[in-house]
């Protein structure tokens, strides 16, 4: 039985050597030192996102309120049953499900 040929091992080529102070971060400028702290104080004065508006259940279009997330098209039938005293009234005047009432009820006010 013939025995296979031996096959030739390349050795894995040597990590490149890097000298001990290109490890060591580099020194900010003064340019880019200045930049980072007016980053800083852009940062510190902004207040964050915008709170998400609510929309009232009295006013609001049937366009912007089949919009609310989780409502699908409820527009019509919230604009058919106004008036409403309390964001409630969408359950007590058997406009919404409980379902859908629960998913839109942090989204819609009465003003």
């Amino acid at each position: 039985m013939p025995q296979p040929a031996p096959q030739a091992v390349t050795p894995a080529p040597a990590p490149a050597q890097v000298p001990g102070d290109a490890l060591a971060f580099p020194a900010p400028s003064p340019s880019a030192a200045a930049k980072g702290e007016a980053e800083i104080a852009k940062a510190e004065s902004t207040e964050g996102p915008p709170a998400i508006a609510l929309l009232d259940l009295n006013t609001a279009t049937a366009a912007e309120l089949n919009r609310l997330r989780g409502g699908g098209n409820i527009g019509r039938a919230i604009v058919a049953k106004r008036p409403y005293a309390q964001v409630s009234d969408l359950l007590s005047k058997r406009v919404l499900s409980r379902a859908i009432y629960e998913r839109i009820r942090e989204q819609v006010t009465v003003r």
